[in-house]
């Protein structure tokens, strides 16, 4: 099976010999889209996971889906659950919040669906869904890299891929949000790639 990604980790380990040790010691990029994922969805599953270690963010994402019988809810069905139901599950009142919000937005329309979505530049989907309350860049980042697999998307804000940089220059301090999106202009077009690998920096 051909290697999807094998033109970004030939640029990536071309960048300098840390990129081309670390590219090299990972091996080929396993970097999985869920592309049937709408927007609505995406969101909610991006909030559930923000500001937490995956394992927590696992946990509550599935005491949420068991409310629903393991299926991902409607907007109409998350509006309709009791908040304490919500809360039961392990979402902060500011997260239930900024879901609903969600929910409702999707159904007034502000929040695309998938095909409109895929239509939109990545600056404009930013730019309309950070206005959304509790929905910050990173957020939408996440939508862009996981349900519409764009390729070209660096978290700068994102705690895994500062820290991996950090780790991969044997840097004293992480690159700001600023110093990242610089670092970034020299990762273009493979952005998405260079973070999977970033998130993998620590582990090593």
């Amino acid at each position: 099976m051909p290697d999807p990604f094998l033109e970004a980790r030939a640029f990536l380990a071309g960048l300098d010999p840390d990129w081309a040790r670390h590219i090299e010691a990972v091996g080929p990029c396993l970097h999985q889209a869920k592309p049937t994922r709408e927007p609505c969805e995406a969101l909610v599953r991006a909030i559930a996971y923000q500001q937490l270690h995956a394992r927590a963010g696992d946990a509550i994402l599935g005491r949420f889906l068991g409310l629903y019988g393991q299926t991902f809810p409607s907007p109409g069905q998350i509006l309709a659950t009791d908040f304490e139901a919500l809360r039961a599950c392990g979402f902060s009142a500011g997260k239930i919040a900024t879901i609903r919000g969600i929910a409702e937005a999707t159904l007034s329309g502000v929040v695309p669906d998938y095909q409109a979505a895929r239509a939109m530049d990545d600056e404009a989907l930013i730019e309309r869904l950070t206005r959304l309350r509790g929905i910050g860049r990173w957020t939408v980042e996440m939508l862009l890299i996981y349900s519409l697999e764009r390729l070209d998307i660096l978290p700068a804000d994102d705690f895994g891929v500062r820290e991996g940089y950090r780790r991969l220059k044997g840097l004293e301090q992480q690159p700001t949000r600023k110093q990242m999106i610089e670092i970034g202009l020299s990762l273009r077009p493979h952005r998405t790639v260079a973070a999977w690998y970033l998130w993998r920096v620590p582990a090593l």
